[in-house]
């Protein structure tokens, strides 16, 4: 019999995810989990459509996804990541933050239109604090890439 701790890869739909984060409509930045190998690494993916709240006001005549976005939407496959290494979910108590961001990178624009593939792989975590390398793709081309800290703290 297969266990999450053996890091048997796994999909996760709209309705695991919305399970294991806190974040919702606007915010939620991560539709489908491709894979996911607990303690290891995740792929998952970002519909970018026209219908984004941050497109009219973020260059309506070249509508682009803002970085800080892009980031954001690592940032929330890491902390899937996080989740199902740890075997938990977030409670009211959980709050996952960010601790560092380290080497961004953009090396191509994201439209509307584009589907963003996102690789975080787990370099290290020690003391509640996880390091991962994030990737964002658009058809194959590098769109996106930085090292992200971050950390899971209850908060009464």
């Amino acid at each position: 019999m297969s266990t999450k701790s053996e890091t048997t890869a796994h999909a996760m739909d709209i309705h695991a995810i919305l399970e294991s984060l806190p974040h919702r409509y606007p915010f939620l930045l991560v539709d489908r989990v491709l894979s996911v190998e607990p303690g290891k690494s995740i792929v998952a993916l970002k519909n970018v459509t026209i219908n984004e709240p941050f497109f009219p006001g973020h260059y309506p005549h070249h509508p682009v996804m803002p970085g800080v976005l892009i980031i954001e939407a690592m940032a929330q496959v890491a902390a899937l990541l996080s989740f199902e290494t740890l075997e938990s979910k977030p409670d009211e108590k959980t709050v996952y933050y960010f601790a560092g961001i380290d080497g961004a990178r953009f090396k191509r624009p994201v439209t509307p239109g584009d589907q963003l593939i996102i690789k975080v792989a787990l370099i290290r975590s020690m003391r509640g604090v996880y390091k991962f390398k994030a990737i964002a793709e658009v058809d194959g081309q590098l769109a996106a890439e930085a090292e992200l800290m971050c950390t899971v703290k209850t908060v009464a």
